[in-house]
């Protein structure tokens, strides 16, 4: 019976369980590792994502014979024009619209709490229920807009506290663009040759994943954010650079963000004029259709090779859980944790005995 994989797999599962629950007891012992690893945590990530970014276009002046060191500091001189660009020419216009929009904060709430009463008297019966639901929600829509307002300065708050973490983004980002090739033969050098063979393998194919879906994810991000502005300004949405920009940043939470980034952009529209409100939606879901028919597979189709409804649950579950990072991060931890057991897997098959059976 012990030769047989379900009573193996049980064995694993119950220490894995019992091992969850012991590091659970004794949390406190790692509460200053998970300190220091929240300290360096924004500059990794942050150097890591421009680093998925960036790598491209440095292996590209490296193809044309540009020495690796000559082409980050290129890069670099891009991110700072980049910067420059947005600092002058982005930023002020939508620091402008965000002035104007929590200016047209208060008649935005009168309009939606006319707009449900009008509907809610137009309806002959609507169960108590959802009678309840609406009285409270009208009642609170105030209280509603206030602890968003405190959500959104908080949020600030928590950037510019971590804004000193920014200041690493571009050393970590250096030494990531040039000593990405010592990294994989520094941590195999601990192991022995064929488990070091198979580890490289497993941590070039998570490269790669990691690679392809933060670049593939960033040029869908853009595309739609751009396809969103150019048709909120031709309907004449007000605040099109806000929306649009919210939606870039949206687009990073696959299929739920682009529509939750919808939801604002509407409500204003109608507000702004029922028209406009219906020709703003038509703008969104013409966007989402050419760049979930057209972009995405293209782009992301071959990358992640996952279902739709397992993203849409694995999103769902990770903002249960973890809140908005968990939004953000969720899929592209799933993916590696996708490629780690299937290089397992595979490595499993490879070292079965030949002619066993599968009980499966």
């Amino acid at each position: 019976m012990t030769d047989q994989k379900v009573f193996r797999f049980l064995i694993y599962a119950v220490l894995t369980f019992t091992l969850i629950y012991l590091l659970n007891l004794t949390g406190f012992v790692f509460k200053p590792i998970g300190t220091l690893l929240a300290a360096i945590a924004v500059p990794v990530i942050g150097a890591g994502f421009l680093y998925y970014i960036t790598n491209p276009f440095v292996n590209l002046l490296e193809k044309i014979k540009v020495p690796r060191l000559l082409a980050i500091i290129i890069v670099f001189l891009l991110i700072i024009v980049v910067i420059v660009i947005s600092v002058y020419f982005i930023i002020p216009p939508i620091q402008d619209q965000i002035n104007s929009l929590a200016e047209s904060g208060p008649d935005i709430q009168q309009w939606i709490e006319e707009m449900i009463n009008i509907w809610r008297n137009g309806q002959e019966f609507i169960p108590e229920s959802v009678q309840n639901a609406i009285d409270n929600m009208v009642d609170n829509i105030g209280q509603y807009t206030e602890q968003m307002a405190t959500s959104v300065f908080s949020f600030l708050g928590a950037f510019f506290s971590f804004l000193f973490s920014f200041i690493l983004i571009p050393f970590f980002l250096f030494f990531m663009l040039k000593d990405r090739e010592k990294f994989i033969p520094f941590i195999t050098n601990f192991f022995s040759e064929s488990k070091a063979e198979s580890l490289t393998r497993l941590l070039k194919n998570i490269n790669e994943t990691l690679g392809s879906f933060i670049q593939g994810q960033a040029l869908v991000s853009l595309s739609v954010g751009i396809m969103l502005l150019i048709g909120y300004l031709i309907v004449g949405l007000d605040y099109a650079l806000i929306f649009a920009v919210f939606a870039l940043f949206m687009n990073l939470i696959p299929y739920l963000g682009p529509w939750l980034s919808a939801i604002p952009a509407v409500v204003v529209g109608f507000f702004q004029d029922p028209m406009t409100g219906v020709w703003t939606a038509v703008v969104m879901i013409v966007a989402q259709q050419i760049e979930s028919n057209l972009i995405e597979p293209n782009i992301m189709g071959k990358v992640l090779k996952i279902h739709p409804l397992t993203v849409v649950i694995i999103i769902l579950a990770a903002g249960a859980i973890i809140g908005f990072v968990g939004l953000i991060f969720a899929v592209p931890a799933y993916a590696v944790i996708k490629t780690i057991v299937t290089h397992f897997y595979q490595a499993y098959k490879k070292t079965r005995p030949v002619g066993k059976k599968n009980i499966w």
